[in-house]
């Protein structure tokens, strides 16, 4: 071979090998469809049977002749019969298979060969569904989009926040329309007060009363004062500010039944009152107590008051979001109950498996599992649960703090004003002193 020849050969293999690792490290959504699923789909194909017979996914039948009752004297060998399944068909973030069970088969079954099937198809994980009776849907997917998760889109809609992205690719949306109250666990540097700024710089452009408590002295949500109606920074001011918004709720309850209508959402546009949204930053802070008596009285009322806004809340307009590292029964006896009001769960990485169990444990046992095997480099990642009862995987939008600030600071003219918590704080700053 000439040197010319050799030389343009070596650089077209360069070229190739540069390409093809760019391809790889891209993974745009062509090479999925050309390379990846087919490749992918006879893997499945091929493998099928054999993964069935070693996960006891097959069922045996019975031979048609040499039997003497239940005894088998001569005939055919007993040959593992794997389910039937339809042609995988992709998806943009990988592909889908339908199985239909064997009599007497359950989806759990498939649920534990759900690893299996991972390893041996190559994909990064596969979801077990079971969209009817005798059908289970196999999502595989082909890899991690929460390693680069790229802001999804979703129809703007009032009170609901566009967060960050789920495993399947879709968008993650916190509807508090559809889903009222949410609880946010996550030990610290795990995402937890970036999902909050993002949801704060979601909300702060609609026409909604945004309320916050942070009994940190306000390091967190004071930062975004600018937009807040109302900010309390210790366990005092939370009492005036929850106490004041459990009267406003009365009022609410007076116009509803004034007007003959069971929520606000019925009133007409004029006669309805803002919606109002209450971020609570660490729970715990609200309910430990040193030991005083004024102590425990100030936890006692914060303990009820929540209790209270969140059995009643939802139908007249008031939402809490309640974040906290430490969700457990030791904290006091209203957390349990106030966890039981509080549809939405959000479970970042967590210190111990307790939290994890309050969070998710009494929607899904599968669910605890996956959000303790969040690592911390993962930050952002969380289970997240769903109007429908399920659970998936998500990663919250990386939303900085400058951007947030500068958000709520664009919007501050945007802050209505609620008048009974102005004037308990005002009470309480003319007692201080």
């Amino acid at each position: 071979m000439s040197p010319i020849l050799l030389a343009f050969a070596l650089a077209a293999l360069a070229w190739v090998l540069v390409v093809g690792d760019l391809v790889q490290r891209c993974r745009p959504a062509w090479h999925w469809y050309v390379v990846g699923y087919p490749v992918t789909a006879c893997r499945m194909v091929f493998t099928w049977r054999k993964v069935a017979m070693l996960n006891d996914l097959a069922v045996s039948r019975r031979p048609s002749r040499g039997l003497l009752g239940d005894l088998v004297v001569k005939g055919d060998p007993l040959r593992p019969v794997a389910p039937r399944t339809s042609f995988p068909r992709a998806t943009r973030m990988g592909m889908t298979v339908i199985v239909r069970l064997h009599a007497g088969q359950t989806p759990a079954t498939y649920m534990k060969a759900a690893d299996a099937l991972m390893h041996a198809w190559k994909v990064h994980a596969v979801r077990v569904t079971s969209p009817e009776r005798g059908i289970v849907l196999l999502t595989a997917t082909a890899s991690d989009p929460l390693e680069r998760p790229g802001l999804a889109t979703a129809p703007a809609e009032l009170l609901s926040a566009l967060i960050g992205v789920l495993e399947s690719g879709g968008a993650w949306v916190m509807n508090l329309r559809l889903v009222p109250h949410w609880l946010i666990a996550g030990a610290t540097r795990s995402g937890k007060s970036t999902l909050l700024a993002r949801l704060i710089t979601q909300l702060a452009t609609q026409p909604v009363a945004l309320v916050g408590i942070d009994c940190k002295g306000g390091m967190e949500l004071g930062l975004f004062a600018g937009r807040l109606s109302a900010v309390a920074t210790c366990r005092k001011e939370a009492v005036a500010v929850l106490s004041a918004l459990v009267v406003d709720m009365r009022d609410r309850m007076s116009a509803c039944r004034s007007a003959g209508v069971r929520s606000i959402w019925e009133l007409p546009e004029k006669l309805r009152p803002v919606p109002v949204v209450v971020i609570v930053d660490e729970i715990a802070e609200l309910y430990l107590s040193d030991g005083t008596r004024e102590s425990k009285v100030e936890a006692d009322q914060c303990s009820t008051l929540l209790l209270r806004l969140a059995q009643l809340g939802a139908a007249l307009g008031i939402h809490l979001v309640v974040a906290g590292q430490r969700v457990g029964s030791d904290l006091g006896p209203g957390v349990t109950a106030l966890r039981a009001q509080l549809g939405g769960r959000i479970c970042h990485r967590v210190n111990d498996p307790g939290t994890a169990e309050m969070t998710l444990g009494d929607l899904n046992k599968d669910a605890v599992a996956v959000a303790q095997s969040i690592t911390a480099e993962e930050r952002g990642v969380a289970v997240c649960t769903g109007p429908d009862g399920g659970w998936s995987r998500a990663r919250s939008h990386l939303t900085p703090t400058e951007e947030a600030v500068s958000t709520a600071l664009k919007y501050a003219a945007m802050a209505p004003e609620l008048p009974a918590i102005d004037r308990a704080l005002a009470v309480l700053e003319g007692d201080g002193k």
